[in-house]
């Protein structure tokens, strides 16, 4: 395949792949963004294949064929509420491969670099192995901490921070002499010595995070997959593969900085690793004041009343699964002639978007679901408020304590509104760890018990 052939291949992929994340910004052309996507890749794997795969195709059939199995049974079987695992897994995955290829790279005999080309080939390798093993080991802990293997708490190790200062200089300094060292068994060890230390600060910098805190890390290491990627693509000289990372680290980069200001946290210290819940940080003071609840009957009385109907889903209704049942009250309430609109918070969920999704799997029209900057100012409008497992994006601590750990937290007031109904098992706090006074306002009802069944019952109701 000639080189002209292969140049506007990759252009075309490159395109396709701009276009797919241009239309997964909005939820109505997402769909359309993800087969944009789709044939990007097709076109780039195949040319890849029919330029650069003079042997062995056995193998790479074999091989492919397995995982795509493997990925169609995944597809098929993990539920909605684990994507956040799943991408997590899959971030780690994209780690790992930019590690063996790296490694594989330097002990490739058949790569011949001299003067300054080998240096920079050499810090290619370093920095894409660096940032690689940091991805595997920090997504691992990100998919242990999301799937409840691991505690939602943040581990803070004494000095923590300059552990990772330590680690940081340490992988400077081996850098420097990995690139200059003229005996190669003497290098590979050196690589091998920053790649541990590189999965022990991807163990350390996850873990110290805070369970409040982990959207922002799914979309950090999102971007650091795709960095990993660039690195792999400069190691192997494959343009579209450094503007595909590049894309990926671009994006994710973008949007854990749009993470931050949702949660009211520093970007660069999101980087260095050192976000998460404070050490120190109060939990908040008790729950003080009686709470109130509410039945099926009553609460069907009191939507029918209703002229302006706000829905705030959080992580709860992804583990009850009740996104079906909250999607049919919407309609029979729209037929009724209620308005309805549904509140996201950026950070719901245990990923970015994750509610967003939700929705749209249980076919929410995309013209009533609104992200918080859109509608928080309207709660004082607003007749009801079903708030359907949300606890820490909707708790008032985050503006009325400055010691909470998640104080400055933007938060959907749904106490502004005239009455607010809150459906949880039970009055345990949320993943930050902080109780929530919201519970105990005195326009706030309690609807206990599994969500999914509650808001089924409530649907017959209406």
């Amino acid at each position: 395949m000639s080189s002209s052939l292969i140049t506007v291949a990759y252009l075309a992929s490159a395109v396709l792949f701009i276009l797919a994340l241009g239309g997964l910004s909005t939820n109505d052309t997402a769909r359309r963004g993800n087969l944009f996507g789709m044939i990007g890749m097709v076109i780039a794997v195949g040319v890849t294949i029919a330029a650069f795969v003079t042997r062995h195709f056995e193998w790479l059939i074999a091989i492919m064929i397995g995982g795509g199995v493997i990925g169609f049974v995944l597809s098929r079987r993990v539920q909605m509420t684990q994507m956040p695992e799943l991408v997590a897994i899959l971030h780690s995955l994209v780690g790992l491969a930019a590690v063996l290829i790296g490694i594989a790279s330097f002990l490739d005999a058949t790569i011949q670099y001299t003067g300054v080309e080998k240096s920079i080939h050499e810090i290619e390798i370093f920095i894409g192995v660096g940032i690689g093993a940091m991805t595997f080991t920090g997504s691992i802990i990100a998919y242990g901490k999301l799937s409840g293997f691991i505690g939602g708490q943040p581990m803070l190790l004494p000095a923590r921070h300059w552990l990772n200062l330590a680690l940081l200089v340490a992988v400077v300094v081996i850098g420097v002499k990995f690139v200059g060292a003229a005996d190669h068994q003497q290098a590979t060890l050196l690589l091998l010595a920053m790649t541990a230390l590189a999965l022990l600060f991807g163990i350390h910098m996850v873990a110290a995070i805070g369970g409040a805190d982990m959207p922002v890390v799914i979309s950090m290491l999102n971007s650091y997959s795709g960095w990993a990627a660039a690195a792999t693509g400069f190691m192997l000289s494959n343009d579209l593969l450094i503007v595909t990372g590049a894309l990926v680290g671009s994006s994710g980069a973008i949007l854990s900085y749009i993470m931050c200001r949702a949660m009211n946290r520093h970007f660069l210290s999101v980087i260095a690793g050192g976000f998460g819940t404070a050490s120190g940080a109060s939990s908040g003071p008790a729950i003080e004041g009686e709470v109130q609840t509410i039945d099926i009957a009553a609460m069907a009385q009191l939507l029918n009343n209703a002229k302006d109907v706000m829905i705030v889903p959080g992580y709860g209704m992804a583990t009850a699964q009740a996104q079906h049942a909250v999607a049919d009250i919407s309609r029979t309430l729209l037929k009724k002639g209620i308005k309805v609109r549904f509140g996201i918070h950026p950070v719901a969920g245990r990923m970015p978007g994750h509610m967003n999704v939700l929705l749209a799997e249980a076919k929410v029209a995309y013209d009533i679901v609104f992200e918080m900057d859109e509608i928080n100012k309207d709660f004082p409008n607003v007749d009801v408020s079903i708030v359907v497992g949300a606890n820490d994006t909707v708790n008032p601590l985050a503006q009325e304590d400055a010691a909470s750990p998640i104080a400055g937290m933007p938060v959907l007031e749904v106490w502004k509104g005239q009455t607010t109904v809150v459906l949880k098992r039970g009055m345990a706090a949320g993943y930050a760890g902080v109780d929530n006074p919201l519970f105990v306002k005195e326009n706030t009802r309690m609807l206990f018990g599994d969500a999914r069944e509650s808001l089924e019952a409530l649907s017959q109701a209406l």
